[in-house]
């Protein structure tokens, strides 16, 4: 059974585990995680058969999303003929008779590999499909958040975005979500989204303590939704 688990498992920290063999996994795992909080640009995703996020094709890109030339000068011919409307809310592909935007969410991410919004497109579309790797798309969920990892360590909102996709109610692997939402918040100061997911992730976890600690940092820096906080009063868990 054990052997079965290591074989379905993408993401380098449970190959690593895995490799360490089923009684010391646990320490293994809280070895890495350590090194992962000791230097938070380390990426525990690079998962095998992602290929690099560097082109050796000859196809255009790979650029920056956070760079202001980039978003600038590159970005409106992604988005004008690739990541339309229609494209980033699943409704098909650009062209009509696409049934999956799976492949113009593919061509946007090797393009820029840490385009945001079609990571996050490209999430929902997976948890859609109930598909690691989507119709028409390249790579799994995974492998498109570990090259945008690669390409840009230092891009918060790719942290948050894979936490996002590991604290979903589809995916619940919560404990694997939280290296990834401890260096999001080392990434992105005061982000109050950031702080209301983390929030529902410790809910989750049954920690009310970290949950109500986050809850109140997020609606300080004004999220608007009470979601977290009604879940806490009805769990008796909100002070203040």
């Amino acid at each position: 059974m054990y052997e079965t688990w290591c074989q379905s498992k993408e993401s380098k920290l449970d190959k690593f585990t895995c490799d360490c063999g089923e009684v010391m996994s646990i320490i293994c795992r809280i070895a890495l995680t350590s090194v992962l909080l000791l230097n938070p640009l380390v990426s525990f995703a690079d998962i095998e058969g992602c290929g690099s996020p560097e082109r050796k094709d000859g196809g255009y890109g790979p650029y920056d999303y956070t760079d202001p030339s980039d978003y600038r000068n590159k970005l409106p011919i992604v988005d004008q003929f690739h990541f339309t409307p229609r494209v980033e809310h699943l409704m098909g592909g650009v062209k009509e008779e696409s049934s999956s935007p799976g492949g113009d969410l593919s061509y946007t991410l090797m393009a820029f590999p840490n385009h945001h919004r079609a990571l996050s497109s490209m999430m929902r579309l997976s948890m859609k499909e109930n598909r690691p790797k989507p119709y028409g798309s390249n790579y799994s969920i995974e492998c498109w958040l570990d090259r945008a990892i690669r390409w840009r360590p230092k891009d918060g909102m790719v942290r948050m975005i894979y936490g996002n996709y590991l604290a979903s109610p589809r995916i619940k692997r919560f404990k694997e979500a939280i290296p990834q939402y401890e260096i999001a918040e080392q990434l992105l100061k005061n982000n109050s989204n950031l702080h209301y997911n983390m929030g529902l992730l410790y809910f989750n976890l049954k920690n009310y303590a970290k949950a109500r600690e986050y809850a109140k940092k997020a609606y300080a820096g004004g999220f608007p939704l009470s979601g977290l906080k009604d879940m806490l009063v009805k769990a008796g868990k909100w002070e203040g």
